[in-house]
């Protein structure tokens, strides 16, 4: 369980999200890569709030950083899924269309 407070001020805990997703991950050779980031180092994960809102996690693997969390709309958490192939949920499928070219 970890808590954040957003910029607007509400406090999200990730233990009572209603879904969350891992960022794929690929090996280069020599590390494992986040599909999310590009980075070694830096990672992402999503959330849905229990409320139905949407926010990214992000954390890294440096010593001293520290996590944050942000709202992300649901377009962009459409793109976020797709790209770490996911499936997306019932409420982002309509948004398939939208975002893929």
């Amino acid at each position: 369980m970890t808590r954040y407070r957003m910029d607007d001020g509400t406090v999200v805990d990730t233990s009572l999200a209603s879904k969350s997703w891992e960022e794929d991950t690929y090996h280069d050779g020599s590390n494992w890569i986040s599909q999310a980031t590009g980075s070694q180092w830096a990672h992402q994960t999503l959330y849905r709030s229990r409320k139905g809102r949407y926010y990214l996690e992000h954390y890294s693997a440096y010593q001293g950083s520290r996590s944050h969390v942000e709202w992300v709309s649901p377009e962009e958490a459409t793109r976020w899924l797709l790209h770490n192939d996911h499936g997306l949920p019932e409420d982002l499928k309509k948004l398939e269309e939208e975002v893929i070219e």
